[in-house]
């Protein structure tokens, strides 16, 4: 049986690190566009105490782009997956918004930032395909979904799908919520693979809401009428999303599961998007829940988290879990043989998908 594998893996963390204290100079305004009277320091406090990040990662050099990022995740995985980058029939890179120049906050999407990939990854093979996939946080699920496709297909056999993000450029600094997004990316080499035994991507679901949940996760001008920055921030509805997660993301992850044939006491990591704490562990919580189960029967460090220290990186966030297990550069966390392990995320669209992947 023809199956898809991880063969190889990289990640990239900035450098710089920016901690809750670098905001409290900072007159935050609110939906109605008017200054919040509250004191920062407290608008802080109440929001790490929520989303329980302490600190993120900001890229430190103006001149770095997001295909920069992506490019160095790039030749980390092919290096680890030990593979001629000349092999690879895909080139498939997740983001939000292409490349952001650091001064003006232009948005760049032509060329795309998978041909531009290619191009730094200096790949010369004309039958390897740069494709884009802008899915929301989901994205880099998304491109391993149809990675998996094109393989099980037969039209490719070796495919690089990385997640990228500068999060940093996109966000209005007057908006609390900019607290939340990070840089930072990652990626893998997906190959096929001939095996006795299911192992690799075993199946995925996919969900996507595009009604009224389309605005709840959008762009817009600052909320600072006197901002003269970028007229393309990240706006979301948290409430909106807290509730919109917490209703549909549990059954996608619970389809997967089921539709493979196991119970969720088989799963060994549920790695889940790093957006913000409390959701995730109240989706964990359900999830367990669906299956008559309750928080007392949640295994202990079944779910990894790395947004107190990293933010959310968007499409970054699972691949960068994976390769720091894989590596053993994560805490207390590892991957061995035969592991199941979940891959869910949540974004802008709605977009829902989860990944059942076996350890090979």
């Amino acid at each position: 049986m023809l199956q898809s594998i991880i063969t190889g893996s990289g990640s990239y963390l900035p450098k710089k690190i920016v901690p809750n204290s670098s905001f409290e100079g900072v007159i935050f305004y609110d939906e109605n566009r008017q200054p919040i009277t509250k004191p920062t320091p407290e608008v802080i406090q109440k929001f790490a105490d929520i989303t329980e990040i302490t600190e993120r990662r900001y890229v430190d050099n103006d001149d770095i782009m997001n295909s920069d990022l992506a490019t160095e995740v790039g030749r980390l995985a092919i290096l680890d997956a030990g593979i001629n980058k000349e092999d690879l029939d895909y080139i498939i890179v997740a983001h939000n918004f292409g490349e952001i120049d650091a001064h003006e906050r232009q948005i760049r999407i032509m060329p795309s930032i998978s041909a531009l990939t290619k191009h730094k990854l200096g790949v010369k093979n004309i039958h390897c395909k740069p494709y884009d996939m802008n899915f929301g946080c989901p994205g880099w699920n998304e491109g391993m979904i149809l990675a998996d496709q094109f393989i099980k297909a037969g039209i490719a056999k070796k495919i690089l799908v990385v997640g990228s993000e500068t999060l940093s450029r996109s966000v209005d600094p007057f908006d609390r919520n900019c607290m939340i997004f990070s840089d930072g990316a990652a990626g893998v080499v997906l190959e096929a693979k001939e095996s006795e035994v299911p192992v690799g991507i075993l199946n995925h679901y996919t969900r996507s809401d595009n009604g009224e949940e389309i605005s709840f996760l959008d762009t817009d001008t600052s909320l600072n009428p006197n901002y003269a920055g970028s007229k393309v921030n990240i706006r979301m509805k948290g409430r909106k999303i807290y509730e919109y997660a917490l209703t549909h993301v549990p059954q996608v992850i619970k389809n997967v599961i089921d539709n493979a044939g196991y119970d969720i006491k088989d799963i060994n990591k549920v790695l889940i998007h790093q957006a913000n704490a409390k959701m995730d562990h109240a989706m964990l919580n359900r999830v367990f829940k669906l299956y008559g189960l309750g928080i007392k029967d949640i295994p202990e460090r079944i779910a990894p988290m790395t947004i107190q220290k990293f933010g959310n990186s968007s499409v970054a966030t699972i691949p960068t879990m994976y390769d720091m297990m894989v590596k053993g550069n994560f805490e207390n966390q590892t991957l061995k043989s035969g592991d199941l392990v979940i891959f869910a995320s949540v974004g802008a669209g709605m977009n829902i998908n989860a990944i059942l992947y076996k350890m090979p």
